[in-house]
């Protein structure tokens, strides 16, 4: 078992005192080891990484700052504690610039101690978290985390390194689970506004109204229901980033308040004429085709050309053929399985129009029912394992492609909706849309 206590070195030239507090904080859980003056510390930083130093500053021979700049420069994250008698303000200064957590001046009671003692771990433990979750931002979505060895995937990567750092309104188009929204939060945290929060809606899963109130926000007794004040996304997203995945299920009211949130970097809550300065960057995502939605008068030409200043366009799966494998591995990673030939054979060939949720689901499934060693044909969904006769959807249709995934789906379900809507990653609402758009019928 690891040892989790915290070991503590703590150097006074008062015998009695250093015993006592030793006692002290032994009571409370620290393993602690004693030195009497600057040279003894010195050699027992020599032999032990502590993680705590509590020094006076006054010693004999070696004084209490030079351990305490000994002590960080060997192990930069220890926590240094100084306490002395001679307590005055530039002492402080002193000491922190050495690099010293904190600073108690005698005589202290011990609970002062501890209060310090506590509050430079939790500090610390913070500092450590913090660091973690930079480094897990950094690896899920930095560019290294989208997986692609593809031409049209270190294409799109170039694309991905220009745009991250300006501020530009982007398009992200593509087939229903290529990934929009991973690739908008890379682009999000390789940006100067990484620091701020990147804030996502699904504007194909809300109704008009509520989606109106959602990104823009309402005050009390804007609508039924309206008991309080609400910040809308928009708000929430200042000095970061908004992600509006499937804007083109937008109405053209909505649109038309998307639009002069935009222009005039403003908004307005619901029920409320009051303007709210905002500073968002907007990365809107679709699969359909808004050019053609434009043609038909179903979307707004100006909010359009607003929302495509800069356009970056996934490819399907089937158009990266040599990068499944590659995340199929990435899929699998961490547990106990690898795929046979025939296997991978069978995941090559497949023409995957759900993209990739769709390679990912099929692989968590072959896992679960395999023998969690070794990926089988047999464990492969049906649809990839029986490939005869299966008629690729053509390339660049994004139409045709969703229609068949859907179809499928839901055939897959016996149009059980719910079952099929949480399949393919969209509301309910979304797909009954999507069900009457392409005339799918039961």
């Amino acid at each position: 078992m690891a040892d989790t206590r915290k070991h503590l070195l703590i150097v006074e030239d008062e015998a009695a005192l250093r015993a006592v507090v030793a006692e002290r904080l032994a009571d409370e859980g620290y393993e602690v080891v004693q030195a009497s003056h600057g040279e003894e510390a010195l050699e027992r930083l020599a032999e032990f990484a502590f993680d705590i130093v509590i020094t006076d500053l006054r010693l004999p021979g070696i004084d209490g700052g030079k351990v305490l700049e000994a002590a960080v420069a060997r192990y930069p994250e220890i926590i240094g504690i100084v306490v002395t008698g001679y307590g005055t303000v530039k002492d402080a200064v002193e000491a922190i610039k050495r690099g010293a957590t904190d600073f108690v001046t005698k005589p202290f009671q011990f609970d002062e101690l501890l209060h310090v003692l506590d509050s430079a771990l939790e500090q610390r433990r913070l500092k450590s978290e913090n660091a973690y979750l930079r480094s897990e931002l950094e690896r899920r979505y930095g560019f290294s985390g989208i997986v692609g060895r593809s031409r049209p995937m270190r294409d799109l990567f170039q694309l991905l390194e220009t745009v991250s750092v300006t501020s530009s309104t982007i398009l992200v188009s593509g087939e229903t689970g290529t990934g929009k929204e991973l690739v908008a939060r890379a682009i999000h945290h390789n940006s100067p506004r990484r620091s701020c929060q990147f804030v996502a809606i699904n504007c194909g899963a809300l109704p008009e109204t509520l989606l109106e109130a959602e990104l823009f926000g309402h005050v009390r007794g804007a609508f039924t229901g309206a008991v309080g004040n609400r910040v809308g996304r928009f708000e929430q997203a200042h000095k970061g980033t908004l992600f509006l995945d499937e804007v083109g299920t937008m109405g053209a009211p909505l649109q038309m308040k998307l639009l002069r949130a935009l222009q005039e970097r403003e908004v307005e809550r619901v029920g409320d004429s009051r303007t709210i300065k905002v500073d968002v960057r907007v990365i809107a995502a679709t699969n359909s085709d808004l050019a053609r939605l434009v043609a038909e008068g179903r979307f707004r030409e100006d909010l359009y050309y607003r929302l495509n200043v800069v356009q970056v366009e996934l490819p399907p799966l089937r158009e990266r053929r040599e990068d499944i494998l590659p995340l199929a591995e990435h899929f699998i990673a961490g547990r106990a399985a690898r795929i046979s030939g025939k296997a991978a054979a069978l995941l090559q060939s497949y023409t995957w129009p759900g993209n990739i949720r769709e390679l990912r689901n099929c692989i968590d499934r072959a896992v679960v029912l395999g023998d969690g060693e070794v990926i089988q044909p047999e464990d492969l969904p049906p649809n990839v394992r029986n490939q005869k006769g299966q008629i690729p959807a053509p390339a660049g249709s994004l139409e045709h492609s969703e229609r068949e995934l859907i179809s499928r789906t839901l055939k897959m379900t016996k149009w059980r909706k719910s079952e099929a809507a949480g399949l393919l990653g969209i509301s309910r609402q979304t797909l009954d849309n999507k069900i009457k758009k392409h005339k799918l019928r039961k």
